[in-house]
């Protein structure tokens, strides 16, 4: 009886051991596949047509090959997809290094055109979608789908992923552009999942017009309640940072402080049931602000770049996953007798996707041109069309709503579930590879070279980074560690004859000194340590 019971413990600790070993085996692989992703990106650099992202999904799909090869065709991947890893884990770096790093006076600049295309946008090409699946996917007969699960398809596939467009494009060289299509990209993605998470909490087959309102109701709440916890949190660290001044003991506290309250942002966001998207990207842009700028210099240039390192490495595990994933046989299983209706359903999708993100463009875009009176300041077509393209690429978040909706942990036997995951991992792969290849060509045709753009911004009143700074900065800013072109600068006087004077930015930035810095610090903040450089400085000066 003894002896049977110690059998029986020790073969369930050595299938533990085994398994554990399995693990351990398997984030080994994992580990050395993201340096060979960064190492061969580093070498196709220069090329004309690959970025960072399609190398990863590529050497993702070739270690699935290897793997199914090599399991008799049982799996294809390394992990298993994981929800809470790519929600809690993986999003919350690169939505935060997004606000972190943003040109916040472009951004703001152009806040009005990119809640455009980022909300009204996305709620038009989350209609287009919905209605066209609706249409056609029930005469294909799929399998059993709900009015739920329309929506949900439609708030899916409205999800940009705007990550190739973004490598091509300069953010100095054509910062209009830039900031349009990242504001949207961010924008965008966070009002796909507020539109998710309020599809998945309302009883949509018994809809009615109070449901409706509750509906938009909380959809708005979500958003508004989103952006302000986001706002709170930056400015919490940002005086709980200048208050009690860390730097003058230990750098490491202050940048340990600011990683951690941007992730508490994030999970805050999660417990209250918020968009936890909107409110880390809103957190950085707050902390870029005065955080940032109530650290050492030292701490500056280490948070700077590790925001930027685990947003990267994050990115790059993201696609390389999707690569894999993709070949999972699973899912591929349970559609395997139509295999025609699958690439149906999946050119369905893409053709609506292309419709959807076109219907609101170009019509969005003329209506932002009539608010602009400057040439410079309205999007011509050529810049449409590069927005139109940027926004057709699905990604990530995509494939993470898409398991949410349609899948159990990962798995799924129903039929119509299985059609809807296959499919979105074949829009995903097809979107970021063909699409994504196209990219750098097509930037290069419709946009003009830099020297001619150089040209044009030299004579333009008020560009970022040239002679508007002088002007609006005291000190420096976090996009002082950015490289500046060498443009003509116009005198002041020039300057403020050219543009007006009282617009909403000066009466922020009147706001902003005579009531936030006294309190947030900020900029003109700077820390003084004993000993420090800064110190050294001051002493060979008096």
């Amino acid at each position: 009886m003894t002896i049977g019971i110690l059998n029986s413990l020790l073969a369930r600790s050595e299938s533990i051991l085994s398994s554990d070993h399995s693990s351990v085996v398997s984030m080994n692989l994992f580990v050395a596949l993201l340096c060979g992703c960064i190492v061969v990106g580093h070498l196709l650099e220069e090329s004309r047509w690959m970025n960072e992202s399609i190398t990863a999904l590529a050497i993702g799909l070739c270690t699935g090959v290897i793997i199914l090869l090599t399991t008799g065709g049982k799996s294809s991947h390394l992990l298993v997809f994981s929800e809470d890893l790519f929600f809690n884990y993986l999003l919350p770096p690169i939505i935060f290094n997004a606000g972190f790093q943003v040109k916040k006076k472009q951004f703001f600049r152009n806040f009005m055109t990119i809640m455009l295309f980022g909300a009204v946008g996305t709620l038009i090409s989350f209609a287009i979608i919905s209605v066209g699946a609706i249409h056609f996917f029930k005469r294909l007969n799929i399998g059993e789908l709900k009015i739920g699960d329309y929506l949900a398809i439609g708030a899916i596939f409205s999800a940009t992923d705007s990550v190739c467009t973004l490598q091509v494009l300069n953010q100095d060289e054509t910062p209009l552009l830039y900031s349009l299509v990242f504001g949207e990209g961010v924008v965008n993605d966070a009002t796909a999942v507020v539109l998710f998470k309020a599809i998945q909490s309302f009883d949509l087959p018994h809809i009615n017009s109070t449901i409706a309102l509750q509906f938009v109701g909380n959809f708005l709440y979500l958003f508004i309640s989103s952006t302000l916890l986001g706002v709170l949190a930056g400015l919490l660290s940002a005086y709980i940072i200048k208050k009690l001044y860390f730097g003058r003991h230990s750098t490491d506290r202050e940048v340990a402080l600011m990683i951690l309250m941007a992730y508490l942002s994030y999970m805050l966001a999660e417990f209250f049931y918020l968009s936890a998207i909107l409110t880390v990207f809103f957190c950085g842009i707050v902390m870029s602000h005065y955080t940032w700028h109530n650290v050492t210099e030292s701490s500056r240039v280490t948070t700077k770049h590790a925001f930027a390192t685990l947003s990267f490495v994050a990115e790059i595990f993201i696609f390389l996953y999707v690569g894999m994933d993709a070949l999972d046989i699973e899912k591929w299983r349970v559609v395997s007798d139509s295999p025609g209706k699958s690439v149906g359903v999946s050119a369905i999708l893409l053709g609506l996707i292309l419709v959807g993100r076109a219907a609101f463009v170009f019509p969005l875009s003329s209506v932002s041109n009539l608010t602009k009176k400057a040439p410079y300041e309205k999007i011509d077509f050529k810049q449409q069309v590069t927005i139109w393209w940027a926004g057709l690429m699905r990604g990530a978040v995509s494939m993470a709503l898409a398991y949410n909706q349609f899948t159990s942990y990962g798995h799924t036997q129903l039929r119509g579930n299985a059609m809807m995951i296959t499919s979105t991992i074949t829009v995903v792969l097809f979107s970021t590879v063909v699409f994504g290849l196209m990219t750098k060509p097509l930037v290069r045709i419709l946009l003009p070279s830099s020297k001619h753009l150089n040209r044009m911004l030299s004579t333009e009143p008020s560009t970022p980074k040239s002679w508007a700074v002088p002007l609006l900065n005291n000190g420096h800013d976090l996009e002082s560690y950015e490289s500046e072109q060498n443009l003509t600068r116009p005198t002041s006087l020039r300057m403020f004859l050219s543009t007006p004077s009282h617009t909403v930015h000066y009466y922020w930035r009147k706001f902003d000194n005579a009531f936030m810095r006294p309190v947030f610090g900020g900029r003109g903040f700077v820390p003084f340590v004993p000993g420090s450089p800064i110190e050294q400085n001051d002493q060979q000066w008096h």
